[in-house]
């Protein structure tokens, strides 16, 4: 049995095992994220058996060689970025328990990714989905509601669902947000979304209500927080219903709120302010997709991008 630093190495599927219980325990991490490392450590394994490396001998330019075999089998740069921290995570692992003493994957670069611009709903298509809602269905006014507070507001599902009545001030037009990383923010309310939520808010008076949720704002109709599941059901069952041929989620709708108060000439650290966003080079996407959107315009009426295309 082969040795580093005093320590034995175990084997491979052994030190894996050991490998997912760190995670597990010690960093508590999902089902899922742990399916996913398992994955990728597997990957690794079975490189190191077909190239017959040990495990602690894997060097970085074995890692660029695995990468590149990924790269011609024809897998996406998404996952190749995955496999990458899972890596990481793994010989981070390896290097605690003292099987190495240096990191091959410190220098190891994320593929590009590029940015995905989001579907963005005109204000009509918004206008129509409201339309779209059946006033005789008990839950009419709480759906309104939704749309008008994640349309007017830019909130995320989670923020929405998680809204409280004790953080409501429909006077002032105000609510209180509790966001990523528990940070807080005062987030405005559209005149129309304050009325919604003054009359959903009577209205759910004479509902049940589950111990626990007094102060939970949008309820199912047993009474419970609505689930973030429940929300994009909503969001894209009203999209449907008003022809909407568009992929549809309540991001949708905050990614709308974005582009329709840059387009209005909105500061972009106002938006920045009011989305949560830490950082400004995530709300930057929304300057990008402006600028799409104008090209789209040049692109149909210019005389000379006519004559191009």
């Amino acid at each position: 049995m082969d040795r580093f630093n005093g320590r034995p190495l175990k084997d491979g599927e052994a030190i894996l095992e050991d490998f997912k219980s760190y995670l597990g325990l010690e960093r508590g991490l999902s089902v899922h994220t742990l399916s996913n490392y398992a994955v990728d450590v597997e990957h690794l394994l079975d490189f190191s058996e077909q190239h017959s490396i040990l495990l602690n001998e894997i060097t970085e330019e074995d890692l660029h060689y695995l990468l590149a075999s990924l790269r011609d089998m024809g897998i996406h740069a998404r996952s190749q970025a995955r496999l990458i921290s899972g890596l990481r995570a793994f010989f981070k692992f390896m290097r605690l328990e003292g099987y190495i003493d240096s990191d091959p994957t410190a220098m190891i670069e994320f593929p590009y990714l590029g940015r995905t611009l989001p579907d963005v709903l005109s204000l009509e298509e918004i206008d129509n989905m409201i339309a779209a809602i059946d006033p005789d269905k008990n839950e009419s006014l709480r759906n309104e509601a939704i749309i008008e507070t994640l349309y007017g507001s830019g909130l995320r599902v989670s923020e929405l669902t998680g809204l409280r009545i004790s953080r409501l001030y429909l006077e002032e037009g105000y609510m209180r947000i509790e966001g990523k990383g528990n940070k807080q923010r005062l987030v405005p309310l559209s005149p129309r979304a304050s009325e919604l939520i003054g009359l959903y808010m009577e209205q759910r008076l004479s509902g049940p209500v589950k111990p626990g949720n007094e102060d939970i704002l949008f309820l199912n109709r047993r009474g419970a927080a609505m689930s973030r599941v429940m929300v994009f059901y909503v969001v894209r069952d009203l999209a449907a219903a008003a022809g909407i041929d568009k992929t549809v989620s309540p991001h949708t709708l905050r990614h709308s709120f974005a582009t329709h108060l840059l387009e209005g000439g909105a500061n972009l650290r106002a938006i920045q302010e009011m989305l949560g966003h830490e950082s400004i080079a995530t709300t930057e996407i929304y300057v990008h997709l402006d600028r799409s959107r104008l090209r789209a315009e040049l692109m149909a009426h210019h005389p000379h991008y006519r004559e191009k295309r």
